[in-house]
C-alpha cells in the first residue's frame, strides 16, 4: 500500500521543506538496477510501490529507463510523484517546462514526425505552441458534427465483424483488438483529418498497423512489453533508439494521403493558423495517430473488458441506457450520453485505474518547495525532471475510498464529481478546461464522450455480453420488449 498522509486541510501549519529521499546509486550501475527493476524484477507499478514503502513518502528520487548503454544524451534522473497533491505540479507552467519530455528523459527523434517538432513536445513558452494547440483545438470543433455519427459507422462495421466471427464458431470467441482499431482508425480519419481512408486501398487495409508499428518504435524503449522472454527483451528492445527509417515507408503514404485526401483540414493550419502545409500535414498526422489512435486503443479495450466481466454492472448500465435514449429518441450522441451518469462515472473510474498514459513528465523551471499531503513539502532545483505516475496518484488513500477497487459509481452524484478534480489522464485535472496556455489535452471531453457512446451503442444492440481476455464470447441480441 501507499504511504497514508492527512489531508492537506487538516494541516495546522506549513512545514519546513526538506530534502527528497531516495537516491539514483553510482554511475552506469544504480539506472541500470533501477531499469532491470522496472522492466523485469518488479515491473513499473511495483517499481514506484517498493520505492514509496521504503522511502515512507510519496515523493522520492529514483531512476527511470531507457538508460545504458545506447541512450546518448539521456539524463535517467528524475523525481517521482505518486500521490494527487504532488502531482499538480505538473500541471502548473509557471513551475515546469514540458519541452520535449512527453514520454521522459527520452525523446524521439523528430524524424519521426517528418522534421517536425510537432504541438506535444513543445512549452507552452515557445512561440509555435499557442498556435499548433489552437489548430488541435479548432480541428476538434471542426469535426463535432461529424465526430459522432463517424465513429458510429465504425462501431456498426465493428460489430458485424466480431458477430460474423463468433457465428463461424471461432475458438475462445471473437477479439475485438482488430475491429475496434479499425473502427478508430477509419472514424478519426473522417473526423479529425477530412479524409476518408476509402479513398486509398493501401490506407485502408494497412494505415492502423503502419500507425501501430510507428507508435511502438518511439514507445518501445520506455515500455515493458512482455512479448519475448527476458533478458532477450533488455538487450533487443530497451537497450537502443529504433530509427525511424524503420517506418519510414509508411508514414510517407500517410503523409501523401493527408495531404491529397485532407486538404481542408490542412488548409485550417496553413490559412487559419499560418502553419506550412508540411508542419500543418505532421500536428495533423500525430494527433489523429499518437494522441487519439495510440490513446483509444489503450483506453477502450480497458473499457470493454471491465463492462465485460461485471455482470451486475452490465445490467445497471443497460437499464440506465436504454433509459436515457428513450428520452433522446433513441439516439446515440453527445447529448444523450451526458444523460448517463453512471456510464460516465465507469469511462472516469477506467481512466482512474488505468490511465492511457501512465507517467507525466515536466522538468522544474527554477527551485520551488513541492507540496504533499498535510503541507509537507520537498525541496526541487531547477533543471530538475519531476515523474508522475498516475496509476499510483489517482489511487491515492488519501483522496479514494477503496482506492484499489473498480467502483463503477464512485464518480456519480456531487461528492462523486468532486472527485473529478484528482482524475489527472488528461494531462490536468477533469475538472480543467484545454486552453491554447497549457498543455492539458484538447480533446479531454470528446474522449470521455466518445467512450461513453461506445457503452451506449454496446447495450442499444444488445441485451448482454460478455468477454475474455480481449474477446467477445457472446453477444445476445436485443429482445422486443
Amino acid at each position: 500500500m501507499l504511504p497514508s498522509f492527512s489531508p492537506a486541510a487538516t494541516a495546522v501549519a506549513t512545514p519546513p521543506p526538506k530534502p527528497i529521499p531516495g537516491g539514483y546509486g553510482a554511475p552506469v550501475l544504480g539506472p541500470l538496477r533501477d531499469r532491470l527493476d522496472y522492466f523485469w524484477f518488479q515491473g513499473p507499478e511495483e517499481f514506484f510501490r517498493r520505492r514509496a514503502a521504503q522511502y515512507r513518502s510519496t515523493v522520492f528520487r529514483a531512476n527511470i529507463p531507457p538508460t545504458f548503454p545506447f541512450f546518448v544524451g539521456v539524463n535517467p534522473r528524475v523525481v517521482a510523484i505518486v500521490d494527487t497533491a504532488a502531482f499538480t505540479a505538473l500541471f502548473d507552467p509557471e513551475l515546469v517546462d514540458k519541452r520535449d519530455c512527453l514520454i521522459g528523459p527520452y525523446n524521439p527523434s523528430d524524424s519521426f514526425t517528418g522534421g517536425t517538432r510537432v504541438g506535444v513536445y513543445l512549452d507552452t513558452e515557445e512561440p509555435e505552441h499557442e498556435r499548433t494547440k489552437a489548430f488541435a483545438m479548432d480541428l476538434l470543433r471542426r469535426s463535432s458534427r461529424v465526430w459522432a455519427p463517424e465513429f458510429l459507422e465504425g462501431v456498426d462495421g465493428m460489430l458485424a465483424a466480431i458477430e460474423s466471427d463468433l457465428a463461424a464458431g471461432k475458438e475462445g470467441g471473437a477479439s475485438f483488438l482488430v475491429p475496434l482499431q479499425k473502427c478508430i482508425f477509419r472514424f478519426l480519419c473522417r473526423a479529425v483529418a477530412s479524409a476518408d481512408p476509402a479513398a486509398e486501398d493501401l490506407v485502408d487495409r494497412y494505415g492502423l498497423f503502419i500507425l501501430d508499428v510507428w507508435l511502438g518504435l518511439q514507445l518501445v524503449p520506455t515500455q515493458k512489453i512482455g512479448a519475448i522472454p527476458q533478458p532477450l527483451e533488455e538487450l533487443l528492445l530497451h537497450s537502443f533508439p529504433f530509427p525511424s527509417i524503420l517506418v519510414k515507408p509508411g508514414y510517407d503514404l500517410l503523409y501523401r494521403f493527408v495531404e491529397k485526401h485532407g486538404a481542408a483540414s490542412v488548409a485550417v493550419g496553413v490559412k487559419d493558423h499560418g502553419m506550412s502545409d508540411k508542419d500543418a500535414i505532421n500536428n495533423i498526422l500525430f494527433l489523429l495517430g499518437f494522441n487519439a489512435f495510440g490513446g483509444f486503443s489503450v483506453f477502450l479495450p480497458f473499457l470493454i473488458l471491465q463492462a465485460g466481466k461485471d455482470a451486475a454492472l452490465r445490467a445497471k448500465l443497460r437499464d440506465e441506457v436504454r433509459a436515457a435514449l428513450e428520452r433522446h429518441a433513441g439516439e446515440v450522441g453527445f447529448a444523450s450520453v451526458r444523460a448517463m451518469p453512471l456510464v460516465r462515472s465507469t469511462v472516469y473510474e477506467v481512466l482512474r485505474m488505468n490511465p492511457p498514459v501512465p507517467l507525466q513528465f515536466g522538468r522544474a523551471r527554477r527551485d520551488f518547495v513541492l507540496r504533499s499531503h498535510g503541507g509537507e513539502g520537498f525541496s526541487v532545483a531547477a533543471g530538475e525532471m519531476l515523474c508522475g505516475y498516475q496509476p499510483l496518484a489517482m489511487r491515492d488513500p488519501a483522496v479514494f475510498d477503496r482506492p484499489d477497487e473498480f467502483v463503477a459509481d464512485r464518480f456519480v452524484g456531487a461528492e462523486g464529481e468532486a472527485l473529478l478534480r484528482y482524475v489527472y489522464w488528461s494531462n490536468g485535472p477533469e475538472t480543467g478546461e484545454p486552453t491554447k496556455g497549457n498543455k492539458q489535452c484538447a480533446a479531454k471531453d470528446v474522449v470521455v464522450a466518445t467512450a461513453c457512446m461506445l457503452v451506449a451503442e454496446l447495450f442499444r444492440r444488445y441485451d448482454d455480453f460478455e468477454c475474455d481476455g480481449t474477446s467477445f464470447t457472446s453477444l445476445q441480441k436485443r429482445q422486443p420488449s
